[in-house]
C-alpha cells in the first residue's frame, strides 16, 4: 500500500508540474518587446515560419546588430531562408548567418555559442516557439553562462498553449516537452553537484591546512 501510495503521490506531483509548465508557456506570449542587444537567434523546429520571421522583425527594428538562424535544414538554401523569414534582401545579405550542424536543442545552443563567441557578443536575443523556449533557455544557459539572454517566445500553429490538453497533437507534445525539460533540470543539478563539491572539497582541505 505505501509503494501505491508513493507512486501516485509522485504522480500528482508530476501533473501539478505539467499543469504548471503548461500555464507559463501560456503566460510568456505576447512577449513584451526586448532589450536591445548584439546578436538574434532564432532556432528552427516545428513552427519555424513564425520564428524566423519574428526574429527577422526584431532585426529590422534595430534591437540587435546580427542574426543567426541555428538548426537549418541542410536541403534549404540561403534563398529558401530568406523568402520564408520575409527579409529585405540587402539586411539579409549583410546581417543573416545560418547554422546547419544543430539538430537538437543541445545543437542548437552550442551552435549558439560559437557563433557568439566568433561574433565576440555577450548579448543575444533568444527566439523559438512559446513551449520551446523554457527547454531552450536552460540549455542556452548551460553554453552560454556569462552572456546576457533575453527570450522572445513565439505562439505557433503548433499547439495552442492555452488549450494544449483538448488535442492528442497538443497534449503529447506538451507532456515531450514538459519531460525533456525535466531532463534537463535534472542534469544541471547534478552537473552542478559535482564540481561545487570538489571546489568545497579542497577548499575544506586547504582550511584544515591553513590551522594545522
Amino acid at each position: 500500500m505505501k509503494g501505491i501510495a508513493a507512486v501516485l503521490v509522485a504522480a500528482a506531483i508530476w501533473a501539478a508540474g505539467l499543469f504548471a509548465f503548461a500555464d507559463r508557456v501560456d503566460r510568456s506570449t505576447p512577449a513584451r518587446a526586448p532589450q536591445p542587444a548584439q546578436g538574434v537567434v532564432a532556432l528552427t523546429g516545428a513552427g519555424s515560419n513564425e520564428r524566423l520571421s519574428a526574429a527577422m522583425h526584431l532585426l529590422e527594428l534595430g534591437l540587435a546588430e546580427r542574426m543567426l538562424v541555428s538548426g537549418v535544414n541542410r536541403e534549404a538554401s540561403r534563398e529558401d531562408i530568406r523568402t520564408v523569414s520575409k527579409a529585405a534582401r540587402r539586411l539579409y545579405d549583410c546581417c543573416v548567418d545560418l547554422g546547419f550542424e544543430a539538430a537538437t536543442t543541445l545543437g542548437n545552443a552550442r551552435e549558439t555559442a560559437g557563433w557568439a563567441r566568433a561574433m565576440r557578443f555577450h548579448s543575444l536575443i533568444v527566439v523559438t516557439a512559446d513551449y520551446h523556449m523554457p527547454r531552450a533557455m536552460l540549455e542556452l544557459r548551460a553554453t552560454l553562462p556569462d552572456a546576457k539572454l533575453e527570450a522572445y517566445p513565439i505562439a505557433t500553429s503548433v499547439v495552442d498553449a492555452s488549450r494544449w490538453w483538448r488535442t492528442t497533437r497538443g497534449a503529447r507534445l506538451m507532456v515531450v516537452e514538459y519531460t525533456k525539460y525535466l531532463a534537463i533540470l535534472t542534469r544541471e543539478a547534478v552537473l552542478g553537484l559535482g564540481p561545487k563539491a570538489e571546489t568545497e572539497d579542497k577548499a575544506a582541505t586547504q582550511d584544515k591546512g591553513a590551522r594545522q
